[in-house]
């Protein structure tokens, strides 16, 4: 049997689909199990076991061609979905691209969430469909095809692996840096409104190098905005962290999440990393559902909730705010919710784990 999963989304998203892997593997043993994502997300996919091709679709590139060059590379990608002969596609996203690949890959059961608008939200592509409505954690949200093949989920932990190599460079860093007992903090995403004050930010650096004792790591992707904004943060430190932005893979991202005490940041695919490799997380979430995005707990399978203040789930902390309004400050996109959290709220708890 031929399985495709179609996952068009970010880097974390495709990440949590990893629980699905699993359980379609140990219930189709023999199976072979391929992943349809957008190039850049293919790191999260890199080495599972499970897994036989990752076969990306370079959209970035792609959409700044001319039409009938990109009219080209789309029937490419089409007709390469489809001479692959599959005998299961699950597409797990609810725009055009996946139900476009399910209709023509021309697998005899096409299992996919209701296209939300568009040409293809009229025509009748599953066989089955999701519930995309419901209030879920992603990962139940995507667990739910096991359910729709009269199957029950076994395994529902999200996982990420790399090679011995990034290991053994990982743990050369920290010697250069003698470094032993670290916080692993990301303090920035790409979506700029779900960043933390820099000044806070700055603060619980100083905290935890100043009076904790414990190294802190600053990790950022490659990015210039995002680079930008760790500038600013580490110039209102009066300690000195370690930065690393925009000097390490994901997979190096992920191998040094696993050595740390724990990893502090805001709701982004580091996070979700962190999480993944069994560490303990604090997360804030002022922008985004804790319900439907916070840190996974592998070892139960419990969720946040969707409220105000200080949770805790396992050794998984979040500290939430719901007022999700947009504003802009000095022309930076912000969320109110975001700005409401206190430094206090997480000085309290980190010296729940210190």
């Amino acid at each position: 049997m031929k399985i495709l999963i179609l996952k068009f989304r970010n880097i974390g998203d495709v990440l949590l689909t990893t629980p699905l892997v699993s359980n379609l593997k140990h219930h189709y043993p023999e199976s072979t199990i391929d992943f349809a994502l957008y190039k850049g997300c293919e790191e999260m996919l890199v080495k599972n076991p499970d897994i036989e091709n990752i076969i990306t679709f370079d959209h970035l590139r792609i959409k700044n061609l001319n039409f009938f060059a990109r009219l080209t590379e789309e029937l490419s990608y089409m007709s390469q979905i489809r001479q692959n002969g599959y005998d299961i596609v699950i597409n797990l996203t609810e725009g055009d691209r996946g139900a476009q690949l399910a209709l023509f890959s021309g697998a005899r059961r096409k299992l996919g969430f209701p296209v939300r608008k568009g040409i293809y939200s009229k025509l009748r592509i599953f066989d089955q469909l999701g519930d995309d409505k419901k209030l879920q954690h992603t990962v139940e949200k995507d667990l739910q095809y096991i359910s729709l093949l009269g199957k029950k989920s076994i395994k529902k932990s999200v996982k990420i692996f790399w090679s011995e190599t990034v290991d053994a460079e990982i743990e050369d860093m920290l010697k250069t840096n003698k470094v032993k007992i670290f916080v692993h903090i990301h303090p920035v995403s790409r979506w700029m409104f779900k960043c933390w004050e820099d000044n806070r930010m700055a603060k619980i650096i100083d905290y935890l190098q100043h009076d904790k004792g414990v190294r802190v790591i600053v990790t950022g992707a490659p990015i210039k905005k995002e680079l930008s904004r760790i500038d600013s943060i580490l110039t209102l430190c009066k300690t000195k962290p370690i930065n690393l932005s925009g000097q390490l893979s994901l997979k190096h991202l992920a191998c040094l999440s696993s050595k740390a005490k724990f990893f502090f940041g805001v709701d982004t695919a580091p996070m979700h990393m962190a999480a993944a490799v069994n560490t303990p997380v604090i997360a804030l979430f002022g922008a985004s559902y804790p319900s439907i995005w916070g840190p996974w707990n592998n070892k139960t399978g419990q969720v946040f909730k969707n409220k105000d203040g200080i949770q805790e789930n396992g050794f998984h902390h979040i500290i939430a705010n719901s007022n999700h309004d947009i504003f802009y400050d000095n022309r930076i996109k912000k969320t109110r919710g975001m700005t409401l959290i206190s430094f206090n709220q997480v000085k309290n708890t980190i010296d729940r784990i210190i």
